[in-house]
């Protein structure tokens, strides 16, 4: 919105014409989501807590019943910020970015669908899995038709590997289901790993980061040349939307740290994990998603494996709990220690990630 005014004013004086860098608009995009999500937050928890849109606490999980009724559906505080500062600050004649936004929100609105259940209902179960399912389905598919069919080169619909230069995999219609699994995968290991205050944010936070600099990468003729990474051209725009994440997601840390004041829900963990996917997914880059959102993966792993194993040998365990963040708080680990030692994690992996620019 703000760049074709400003490109318009440039007319009038060429120092408006700084609003054209990629980058000037990226640092925006971080400050006026941070800026959004810190001016709402305090208002959205305080109508959290009179509505009393708060959290239900499992049971059988570790000793978290201090923290039932904290206010959740957080999310939307993060929805709004990026949704916000995209639309201001990134090119809205660029179809990634709308993908980008419908995606995110799409998943958001699923996931909204399941907080309200669970608060209505008073209980801890919203949608069933089959209702879950086809929503998230639903958004997914028309996600994928409309990457593949508005694809304007080989390279979009072409998987690619990192490290291993020129091994790739031009994927046909295979591209549909493919986008599907991942949408579908990466927001519900967000979810899973949003048990403990902080923990799924500041990974998501991370993650952003370095998939914007594959955007800015993806999306510069020269750099992607040299770097020999997949050149898409419009991508770049992505840069705006992960920093728009970024801004938003520190926005959220300030109330979600331990101890939180309101948790992000379905809502916001469904949203920002189909935000990363979609964003890996129009720089092609999907595998280095898994090695950066790396605990992301784990905690999605803890619970296949240890639900595998409990049917196979009929009720014995692999970890103490599922996901993972549970099993090592059984074992003792105070809640802050695996939030921060999970951060830690999450940094070394996104190092790793940034490292395949190079290594190639």
């Amino acid at each position: 919105m703000l760049v074709w005014l400003f490109a318009q004013l440039s007319d009038l004086y060429s120092g408006f014409n700084v609003f054209q860098y990629l980058t000037f608009r990226a640092i925006l995009g971080v400050l006026t989501a941070l800026a959004i999500a810190l001016w709402t937050g305090p208002a959205m928890i305080r109508a959290l807590t009179r509505l009393k849109i708060g959290q239900y606490i499992r049971e059988d999980g570790p000793q978290h019943q201090m923290k039932a009724g904290t206010p959740t559906m957080g999310g939307v505080m993060v929805i709004l910020a990026i949704s916000v500062s995209t639309l201001l600050w990134a090119d809205l004649s660029n179809r990634f970015t709308w993908v980008a936004l419908a995606v995110m929100l799409g998943f958001g609105l699923v996931g909204g669908l399941d907080d309200y259940i669970k608060l209505k209902k008073r209980r801890n179960l919203g949608l069933t899995a089959r209702q879950k399912t086809v929503g998230l389905t639903l958004v997914g598919f028309a996600a994928a038709f409309f990457l593949f069919y508005t694809a304007q080169s080989p390279t979009e619909i072409t998987l690619y590997m990192p490290v291993l230069k020129g091994v790739h995999w031009e994927m046909g219609w295979l591209f549909i289901p493919w986008v599907y699994l991942v949408l579908i995968g990466t927001s519900n290991a967000v979810n899973l790993t949003d048990g403990l205050d902080g923990l799924a944010i500041m990974p998501t936070i991370l993650v952003a980061g370095g998939l914007g600099v594959f955007a800015y990468a993806s999306g510069h003729a020269s750099i992607s040349t040299y770097l020999g990474v997949p050149k898409v051209p419009g991508a770049g725009e992505m840069l705006v939307f992960c920093s728009a994440i970024v801004g938003a997601g520190l926005g959220f840390l300030w109330f979600n740290s331990y101890p939180a004041q309101v948790f992000m829900g379905d809502v916001g963990a469904l949203a920002l994990g189909a935000a990363l996917a979609i964003v890996a997914i129009v720089v092609r880059q999907e595998i280095v998603l898994a090695i950066m959102g790396g605990v992301f993966v784990l905690e999605t792993l803890s619970v296949i494996l240890q639900v595998g194993y409990f049917k196979a040998t009929g009720g014995k365990r692999i970890f103490r709990m599922a996901p993972l963040h549970h099993h090592y708080e059984k074992k003792g680990w105070p809640e802050p220690k695996v939030i921060v030692r999970f951060w830690i994690i999450t940094v070394v992996l996104v190092m790793i990630g940034l490292a395949t620019l190079k290594v190639r």
